[in-house]
Protein backbone atom coordinates (compact mmCIF):
# COMPACT_ATOMS: atom_id res chain seq x y z
CA UNK A 1 0.00 0.00 0.00
CA UNK A 2 1.46 3.47 -1.00
CA UNK A 3 1.53 5.57 1.69
CA UNK A 4 1.79 9.23 1.81
CA UNK A 5 4.40 11.18 3.44
CA UNK A 6 3.91 13.15 6.44
CA UNK A 7 4.66 16.87 6.12
CA UNK A 8 6.77 18.20 9.41
CA UNK A 9 8.07 21.47 9.60
CA UNK A 10 11.56 20.58 7.82
CA UNK A 11 9.63 19.14 4.65
CA UNK A 12 7.05 22.27 4.06
CA UNK A 13 11.03 24.38 4.48
CA UNK A 14 11.99 21.79 1.87
CA UNK A 15 8.64 22.88 -0.45
CA UNK A 16 8.82 26.29 0.18
CA UNK A 17 12.79 26.75 -1.04
CA UNK A 18 12.60 24.53 -4.26
CA UNK A 19 8.65 26.42 -5.04
CA UNK A 20 8.43 29.76 -6.41
CA UNK A 21 9.78 32.45 -2.94
CA UNK A 22 7.05 33.85 -0.69
CA UNK A 23 5.91 37.53 -0.30
CA UNK A 24 7.35 39.01 1.82
CA UNK A 25 4.57 40.26 3.66
CA UNK A 26 3.51 36.28 3.45
CA UNK A 27 6.73 35.60 5.21
CA UNK A 28 6.41 38.39 7.90
CA UNK A 29 2.79 36.88 8.69
CA UNK A 30 3.64 33.87 9.11
CA UNK A 31 6.43 35.15 11.50
CA UNK A 32 3.68 37.20 13.18
CA UNK A 33 1.42 33.96 14.07
CA UNK A 34 4.83 31.96 15.06
CA UNK A 35 4.54 34.34 18.25
CA UNK A 36 0.34 33.82 18.82
CA UNK A 37 0.97 30.15 20.66
CA UNK A 38 -1.38 27.69 20.13
CA UNK A 39 -3.76 30.10 17.59
CA UNK A 40 -1.24 30.33 15.55
CA UNK A 41 -2.56 26.82 13.96
CA UNK A 42 -5.72 28.92 12.64
CA UNK A 43 -3.19 29.86 9.90
CA UNK A 44 -3.43 27.54 6.80
CA UNK A 45 -0.35 25.55 6.32
CA UNK A 46 2.74 26.56 3.24
CA UNK A 47 1.99 24.17 0.77
CA UNK A 48 -1.91 24.72 0.65
CA UNK A 49 -1.05 28.57 -0.20
CA UNK A 50 1.01 26.87 -3.00
CA UNK A 51 -1.55 24.78 -3.84
CA UNK A 52 -4.17 27.64 -3.60
CA UNK A 53 -2.06 30.30 -5.84
CA UNK A 54 -1.40 27.42 -8.48
CA UNK A 55 -5.12 26.89 -9.03
CA UNK A 56 -6.20 30.29 -9.22
CA UNK A 57 -3.95 31.16 -11.92
CA UNK A 58 -4.76 27.95 -13.67
CA UNK A 59 -8.41 28.07 -13.35
CA UNK A 60 -8.54 31.86 -14.36
CA UNK A 61 -10.76 32.70 -10.91
CA UNK A 62 -11.29 36.48 -10.26
CA UNK A 63 -13.72 36.18 -7.53
CA UNK A 64 -13.22 34.77 -3.97
CA UNK A 65 -15.03 34.36 -0.56
CA UNK A 66 -13.14 33.78 2.34
CA UNK A 67 -15.38 33.12 5.22
CA UNK A 68 -12.95 33.18 8.03
CA UNK A 69 -9.60 35.25 7.54
CA UNK A 70 -7.89 35.37 10.85
CA UNK A 71 -4.29 37.20 10.18
CA UNK A 72 -4.87 37.29 6.43
CA UNK A 73 -2.23 34.49 5.28
CA UNK A 74 -4.96 32.74 3.37
CA UNK A 75 -6.45 35.92 1.65
CA UNK A 76 -2.87 37.40 0.93
CA UNK A 77 -1.56 34.12 -0.74
CA UNK A 78 -4.98 34.34 -2.98
CA UNK A 79 -4.97 38.49 -4.10
CA UNK A 80 -1.41 37.37 -4.96
CA UNK A 81 -2.84 34.88 -7.43
CA UNK A 82 -6.00 36.86 -8.55
CA UNK A 83 -5.23 39.12 -12.04
CA UNK A 84 -5.47 42.87 -11.55
CA UNK A 85 -9.23 42.74 -12.00
CA UNK A 86 -9.80 39.82 -9.71
CA UNK A 87 -11.19 40.30 -5.66
CA UNK A 88 -11.22 38.69 -2.38
CA UNK A 89 -14.18 39.45 0.26
CA UNK A 90 -13.42 38.12 3.35
CA UNK A 91 -16.14 37.29 6.55
CA UNK A 92 -14.73 37.42 9.97
CA UNK A 93 -16.17 38.06 13.30
CA UNK A 94 -12.88 39.11 14.93
CA UNK A 95 -12.08 42.93 14.82
CA UNK A 96 -8.46 42.60 16.12
CA UNK A 97 -7.41 39.99 14.01
CA UNK A 98 -9.05 41.41 10.99
CA UNK A 99 -7.30 45.25 11.79
CA UNK A 100 -4.06 43.09 11.75
CA UNK A 101 -4.95 41.21 8.47
CA UNK A 102 -5.76 44.67 7.04
CA UNK A 103 -2.72 46.46 7.90
CA UNK A 104 -0.96 43.34 5.98
CA UNK A 105 -2.69 43.85 3.09
CA UNK A 106 -2.06 48.01 3.07
CA UNK A 107 1.72 46.90 3.34
CA UNK A 108 1.91 44.22 0.85
CA UNK A 109 -0.05 47.27 -1.77
CA UNK A 110 -3.32 44.43 -1.59
CA UNK A 111 -5.84 46.02 0.24
CA UNK A 112 -7.88 47.45 -2.65
CA UNK A 113 -8.54 43.89 -3.69
CA UNK A 114 -9.36 42.62 -0.62
CA UNK A 115 -11.96 43.50 1.18
CA UNK A 116 -13.19 42.35 4.81
CA UNK A 117 -16.82 42.28 6.35
CA UNK A 118 -17.03 42.26 9.70
CA UNK A 119 -19.84 40.59 11.53
CA UNK A 120 -21.56 36.96 12.02
CA UNK A 121 -20.76 35.37 8.76
CA UNK A 122 -24.43 33.76 8.03
CA UNK A 123 -26.10 37.13 8.09
CA UNK A 124 -23.45 38.48 5.44
CA UNK A 125 -23.91 35.52 3.15
CA UNK A 126 -27.94 35.74 3.34
CA UNK A 127 -27.36 38.86 2.12
CA UNK A 128 -25.47 38.13 -0.75
CA UNK A 129 -27.84 35.25 -1.48
CA UNK A 130 -30.64 37.82 -1.81
CA UNK A 131 -28.09 40.50 -3.18
CA UNK A 132 -27.75 37.45 -6.21
CA UNK A 133 -23.78 38.05 -5.95
CA UNK A 134 -21.75 34.82 -6.79
CA UNK A 135 -18.61 34.13 -6.82
CA UNK A 136 -15.91 31.92 -8.89
CA UNK A 137 -14.35 30.03 -5.61
CA UNK A 138 -14.94 30.08 -2.03
CA UNK A 139 -12.84 28.91 0.86
CA UNK A 140 -14.51 27.89 4.12
CA UNK A 141 -12.13 28.14 7.10
CA UNK A 142 -14.00 29.29 10.26
CA UNK A 143 -16.01 27.91 13.43
CA UNK A 144 -16.52 24.74 12.72
CA UNK A 145 -20.53 24.23 14.12
CA UNK A 146 -21.12 26.60 11.22
CA UNK A 147 -19.55 24.51 8.72
CA UNK A 148 -22.55 22.83 7.59
CA UNK A 149 -24.68 26.11 7.43
CA UNK A 150 -21.58 28.04 5.20
CA UNK A 151 -21.30 25.45 2.68
CA UNK A 152 -24.86 25.16 2.13
CA UNK A 153 -24.91 28.57 1.52
CA UNK A 154 -21.52 28.39 -0.53
CA UNK A 155 -23.18 26.20 -2.76
CA UNK A 156 -25.79 29.07 -3.81
CA UNK A 157 -23.23 31.76 -3.77
CA UNK A 158 -20.88 29.91 -6.35
CA UNK A 159 -21.02 29.86 -10.10
CA UNK A 160 -21.86 26.70 -11.90
CA UNK A 161 -18.21 24.56 -12.27
CA UNK A 162 -17.18 27.14 -9.69
CA UNK A 163 -15.05 25.65 -6.53
CA UNK A 164 -16.07 25.26 -2.76
CA UNK A 165 -12.69 24.29 -0.60
CA UNK A 166 -12.65 23.39 2.85
CA UNK A 167 -10.36 23.09 5.54
CA UNK A 168 -9.32 21.13 8.63
CA UNK A 169 -11.93 18.08 7.45
CA UNK A 170 -9.17 15.65 8.26
CA UNK A 171 -9.52 17.42 11.71
CA UNK A 172 -5.36 16.03 13.10
CA UNK A 173 -6.07 12.70 12.04
CA UNK A 174 -9.33 12.38 14.94
CA UNK A 175 -11.88 11.66 12.48
CA UNK A 176 -10.35 8.13 11.79
CA UNK A 177 -9.60 7.71 15.35
CA UNK A 178 -12.62 5.81 17.17
CA UNK A 179 -11.55 6.98 20.86
CA UNK A 180 -12.27 10.60 19.68
CA UNK A 181 -15.56 11.45 20.44
CA UNK A 182 -15.57 15.49 21.76
CA UNK A 183 -18.13 17.50 20.38
CA UNK A 184 -16.01 19.31 17.19
CA UNK A 185 -14.60 16.01 16.08
CA UNK A 186 -17.98 15.01 15.53
CA UNK A 187 -19.13 18.28 13.59
CA UNK A 188 -16.21 17.19 11.45
CA UNK A 189 -17.34 13.42 11.15
CA UNK A 190 -20.94 14.51 10.07
CA UNK A 191 -19.71 17.52 7.90
CA UNK A 192 -17.63 15.12 5.77
CA UNK A 193 -20.20 12.62 5.25
CA UNK A 194 -22.97 15.21 4.21
CA UNK A 195 -20.19 16.40 1.76
CA UNK A 196 -20.23 12.83 0.42
CA UNK A 197 -23.87 12.84 -0.26
CA UNK A 198 -24.14 15.95 -1.73
CA UNK A 199 -25.06 15.37 -5.40
CA UNK A 200 -24.81 18.81 -6.43
CA UNK A 201 -21.03 19.09 -6.11
CA UNK A 202 -17.94 16.55 -7.42
CA UNK A 203 -15.87 16.74 -4.03
CA UNK A 204 -12.68 15.42 -3.25
CA UNK A 205 -10.58 15.08 0.04
CA UNK A 206 -6.59 16.40 -0.14
CA UNK A 207 -4.38 15.94 2.46
CA UNK A 208 -2.75 18.57 2.43
CA UNK A 209 -2.35 20.84 6.07
CA UNK A 210 -5.05 19.87 8.09
CA UNK A 211 -7.10 17.83 5.38
CA UNK A 212 -9.04 19.94 2.44
CA UNK A 213 -12.23 19.49 0.71
CA UNK A 214 -12.15 20.48 -2.84
CA UNK A 215 -15.92 20.36 -4.34
CA UNK A 216 -17.35 21.96 -7.88
CA UNK A 217 -20.34 22.58 -8.21
CA UNK A 218 -22.08 20.84 -11.25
Amino acid sequence: MIKSIKINEQLEKYISDHSYDLHPIQKEIINHNKKLGEIKKMQISISQSYFFQFFIKTNNIKNILEIGTFTGYSALSMALAIPKDGNITCLDINKKTSEIAKNFFKKANLHKKIKIILGPAITTLKKFQNQKIFFDMIFIDADKENYKNYFNSSVELIKRNGFIFIDNVLWKGDVINPSKNDKLTNIIREFNSLIKNDDRIEKTILPLGDGITICRKV
